[in-house]
């Protein structure tokens, strides 16, 4: 099975622009995360930007990259773009988030196992939630999975709710998922996926992934009590230096 990694790296971001650049004590973010990509089990890595001073960047230091356009509205069409664009075919295609300097090889191979099974469209992380705050926090998505792994359902809310239960016991009476935003596609899915139009489900919750549910794609889950840290604004930089430092 043949796997390409694709990173979108978008220049313009309303919250931190130029976030791919930023020196993180002496690589940029858009370096650290392709090197981290390469230690994984893809057999190849580039990446995706609308910007030439990243596409610029990227060659610099030795790694493979493309210009795509700047009207995509998901990192899945951008990652398709970009996969029309390198001249060779692979069996499944690895989005792997720009904003993650410290993702782990390991969390990327296990995204890729899932498709090992034949029913496998789409592969996803999911991690055990530990705290109240991640539990009720909307801007860390939860995903509901069935017997086997496969996802159900996604929500900013806790789903499901535990009736006749206090909400700060609800960790202690079910194991809830949040969702780890790292996505792979069989390459011929990934091609059907650009041409599916916004769901209602997916304006609702501002969630791309339930666009794809709603159309009877099968997305398959994989368990991982590895965190990552994602940069999304300025003040998220320090937190990167503390990791470093550790």
């Amino acid at each position: 099975m043949t796997t390409l990694g694709i990173i979108p790296a978008r220049y313009a971001s309303t919250r931190f622009p130029g976030k791919p650049l930023v020196d993180l004590a002496g690589k940029t973010m858009i370096q650290r995360v392709y090197e981290q990509a390469l230690k994984s089990d893809l057999t190849s890595v580039v990446v995706a930007t609308d910007d030439e001073r990243i596409l610029t960047h990227v060659l610099d230091f030795g790694g493979k990259a493309v210009m795509t356009g700047e009207h995509h509205q998901s990192g899945s069409d951008r990652c398709y773009e970009a996969y029309t664009q390198v001249g060779q075919e692979f069996d499944v295609v690895v989005n792997i988030q720009g904003d993650e300097p410290f993702i782990q090889p390991e969390q990327i191979n296990k995204a890729i196992f899932c498709f090992q099974q034949p029913e496998a469209q789409i592969a996803t992380l999911i991690k055990p939630i530990q705290s109240q705050e991640e539990l009720f926090n909307p801007n860390s998505p939860k995903v509901v999975i069935g017997a086997q792994h496969q996802a159900l359902y996604f929500s900013r809310h806790p789903i499901p709710y535990l009736r006749g239960a206090e909400q700060d016991q609800w960790l202690e009476k079910h194991a809830y998922y949040k969702h780890i935003g790292i996505y792979g596609y069989r390459s011929e899915v990934l091609a059907e996926l650009t041409q599916l139009a916004p769901s209602a489900l997916e304006k609702a919750e501002s969630l791309e992934q339930l666009r794809w549910l709603e159309h009877g794609y099968r997305i398959v889950t994989a368990v991982t009590d590895l965190e990552t840290i994602g940069i999304d604004t300025p003040e998220d930089v320090e937190k990167a230096f503390a990791y470093l430092k550790k």
